[in-house]
This record gives C-alpha cells, structure tokens and sequence, in this order.
C-alpha cells in the first residue's frame, strides 16, 4: 500500500507528546512491512535548529486561505526503515519557540496554521505526485484533512479513491476555533452544521476527522469504550457511538530501537533482567542530574509528563507533602500549566533533597528517568493509551497507574496476581488517597528486595512491540479503502 501518515509532530524531528513517538515508529513499522510510506509534518524552528540532514529539496507550492493565496516549502528527510518524511515550511506559522502555544496559552492563530498544514498535506501529494491509497490523520490538527477528501476534492481525480484513517490520541483537545474561521478552510457552509464539523457555534477539528473519516481509531480497547460515554466522550460521545461500527481501538506499541536498557545511548550503564547490576548505577546518574543525594531505602519516583489535570496532578498535589514524608524521593521532567509550573518549584525548594524538578523536555533526560527511577508514577485521570508505562516495564521501573485507558489494558496489579502476569501497581478510585494507599503499597513491597526484582522482571518480559499495532493497522486500512470504493 501507499500510505501517507499526516502528524503534527514526530519522532526525532519534533515532539510534546506521544503522538510524536507513534508518527515516527509506527511510520518504521509500515515501512518494514513493505508498505510506501510519506510522513508529513510542520518544519518547526527547533526542527530545522536540531536537524541539519533534513534537505531543502527545492519545491514551493500554494493554498487558498480565504481569499487569499498562501506560499510554502516542503523539505526532506528518511526514517531508518526507509520510511519517507516530508516537512512543510512556512515561516509565518512554524518558525516559533514552541509547537502549539506557551504555559500561558495556545497560539491565537492554531486554527490558520493548522487549515494551512492540512490543505499542504493535500497539496504535496499533487506538487510530487504521489496517489496514496490510504491518508492515515492524527487529532486535530489534520481533522480537517478527511472533510476536504470527501467534500472540496471529492471530484478531483488524484483523490477520487484516497481513503482515509483518523485516530484519536486524545479526545480532550478537539482543535475549537470560532465560526469565523470558516472563511479560511474554504469549505462550503452547509458542513458547518450539527452533523458535520459545528460544535456548539464553533468549529470542531477533531469532530472534523470523526465524520469525515472512512474509519475512526483509538489507540486502546478501553479508551475506545470509555470515549463513547459521558465521562470521557468529552461532548464527542454521541457522534462516536453513531460511528461506533467503524471505532476501533489499536494500542500504540513500543519502538524497542530506541527503548531497550540493553542498547540505550543515553543511560549511564546498560542492563538487563539476567543482569540488573547497571540499573543501581542508572539511578545514581539520575539523582546527580538532578542535585539530589542518594537516600536508603528510598523509593525513586520519576513523572515525564504534561503537568495538567487530565495526567492526575490535581490529585496528587494534595498529598505530594505526604508523599515525600512519606520517605520517597521525587524527580519531575515536562512543562504544563502555570500552576502546576509554581507548585513544584516550591516542593523542590521546601524538600531540596527529596525533590527535583526540571520544566522542560529533555529525550536524554527522559531516558535516563526511565533507567533510573525505581518507580515510575502515572495516576491520569484518563488516558488513552499512554506509552511510559510500556517504557518502564521494559527497563525494570515499576509502573503505578491509575486503571483507566491503556493503562488498565497494559498493567496488572502485582498484589492481586502474584504470579509471572503481575508487572506494577494499579489503583480504580480517582482520589489522592487512593494514590497515597497504593504507594505505600508499593513501598512495602519495595523493601522486599527479592520480590520486588520479580515485579521489574515480569515488567521486563512484557512486549508490546510495533509489529503486531502494524498489521492491526494494515487492518484498518483496508476497511477504509474498502468503505471508500465500495
């Protein structure tokens, strides 16, 4: 098949989240398969800054943005696996300090930057030729891209029979932009309605994709039940139970490439479940990074996330005090929320040789928390699929999550299966005491040395490799093409 996959990010080129992760290993995956594969994404500052070998291949093209004509560049690059990237360069929207907007807020003009980098995606095809059989698009930022297939260039003979696949890495951000915007994607009115992509007067990206796709996914079979119901429907659950005979759920998987403690360039010493010794030297390396001293007996808890609500920060910030008297040490890595931004500098400057905080994105750093800590805390309050825990297994570093999502699908409560299945600690009750008990748990069973080695090699032993998420999405695929031409 002739595939493209549109994201906007991707591993190594650009990345806040872990749909970036997912663009660029599932690109690998399909390439490997034998697939021809084009990756398309924005060519951020911090892209063109970290990424020299990308080339300027020397074509600009145009898109209509209202009454208006807008000029662009696309650049090049290829993915081990030989899957193709492509890049779109336009100064005015992605020459930027940050991908989507700053702790204080979204970039006032998301809506334009993304209406420009879908219709480039479409665009491209035409400017290089390329007649893919399936459009893969990825949240909202190329929702948009599905509803101009079947719209605007339903008629158009390169895309007469390009199908397309949206999936939906996280309902929470829908991409909602004011009804004014229309004017810029050039679509007729008519679809601004109820049933197409209108949401309660505005314009819905993400809505977009999910009437307009052949096929609608998300990356678990819990998330896929848990977003056709009022609690995690985020306002979509209606529209997704209509289309609920084309929802699949495909859980991410893990590119062991660049995630395996046997391999990893970024850690201080390699290891491996016959020989964890260099795990020991990995948590050394990582409290220096982070000024702090070593404690016996004290638990290393590691976060790398998006410091918000939905990842479980409002409740875990009530009892962080608890936790950390609670004789754990802390290490921190992402950005977020101004809030959240503010509490943990104070817990770091009020515990100084408990808690470390780093507000920012490091992938070395990342790696290094995944090799080093002890314990690696999830507690969302939804999550779609969620990759570290899939990352922690494998370097030995116990996930403790909240049952919700991919989590729920990916950890077995080690207290209630004691047995080879056991891989962490899994609490139900979204509360911040449901969170200290299990923690406590989990210390307890930290201070076992030799049970506690079990847990990690359970952990280890886990796959959840790309190959299989492939062929599942080699599936889906297939349903939209078949649904596209009938």
């Amino acid at each position: 098949m002739k595939i493209l996959l549109a994201s906007s990010e991707m591993v190594p080129y650009s990345k806040t989240g872990g749909l970036a992760d997912v663009a660029g290993a599932l690109s690998k995956a399909l390439s490997k398969l034998g697939h021809e594969v084009w990756a398309v994404v924005p060519y951020y500052r911090t892209t063109r800054e970290k990424h020299p070998e990308i080339e300027d291949i020397d074509t600009t093209f145009s898109v209509p943005i209202s009454d208006r004509e807008e000029f662009g560049e696309i650049f090049k690059a290829t993915l081990a696996g030989n899957a193709h990237v492509y890049f779109i360069g336009k100064a005015a929207y992605f020459d930027r300090d940050q991908l989507y907007g700053t702790p204080k807020g979204d970039y006032p003009d998301n809506a334009e930057r993304f209406i420009f980098f879908s219709k480039a995606v479409l665009e491209l095809c035409n400017v290089l030729d390329f007649e893919p059989d399936v459009i893969h698009c990825n949240d909202w930022q190329t929702g948009l891209v599905p509803i101009f297939l079947n719209s605007v260039l339903r008629g158009e003979p390169n895309f007469r029979s390009v199908a397309s696949l949206f999936t939906i890495h996280n309902i929470g951000y829908q991409g909602l932009f004011w009804h004014l915007d229309m004017h810029l994607t050039n679509l007729p009115w008519d679809i601004f309605n109820p049933e197409g992509i209108e949401y309660y007067g505005k314009i819905n990206f993400l809505k977009a994709g999910i009437v307009g796709a052949e096929v609608v996914n998300t990356v678990s079979t819990r998330y896929a039940n848990e977003i056709q119901t009022k609690e995690f429907g985020c306002g979509m659950e209606g529209i997704l139970r209509k289309r609920s005979d084309r929802l699949y759920g495909v859980l991410n998987g893990v590119d062991y490439d660049e995630w395996r403690p046997e391999t990893d360039k970024y850690i201080a010493a390699p290891y491996s479940s016959k020989d964890l010794s260099g795990k020991a030297r990995c948590k050394r390396d990582l409290l220096e990074q982070y000024g702090l001293p070593p404690i016996d007996d004290a638990p290393l808890l590691g976060i790398i996330s998006r410091l918000a609500d939905q990842k479980g920060f409002d409740i875990l910030t009530p009892v962080i005090d608890q936790i950390v008297e609670e004789d754990f040490q802390l290490v921190v890595l992402g950005t977020g929320e101004e809030r959240y931004h503010k509490l943990f500098e104070e817990i770091a400057r009020k515990y100084p040789q408990r808690v470390g905080v780093k507000l920012a994105f490091s992938n070395e750093l990342a790696h290094k928390i995944e090799a080093g800590a002890d314990i690696f805390l999830m507690p969302s309050r939804y999550e779609p699929c969620g990759l570290n825990q899939m990352y922690s297994l494998k370097y030995g570093t116990v996930p403790l999550v909240r049952a919700t999502g991919g989590l729920d699908d990916t950890i077995i409560d080690y207290p209630s299966n004691r047995s080879t299945a056991g891989n962490g600690f899994k609490f139900e009750e979204y509360t911040s005491e449901a969170l200290l008990e299990k923690l406590k748990e989990a210390r307890g069973f930290y201070r076992n040395k030799q049970e506690w080695e079990r847990i990690m090699i359970n952990g280890m032993a886990c796959d959840f490799s790309w190959d299989a998420s492939a062929r599942k999405y080699e599936e889906l695929y297939k349903k939209a093409i078949t649904y596209k031409r009938g």
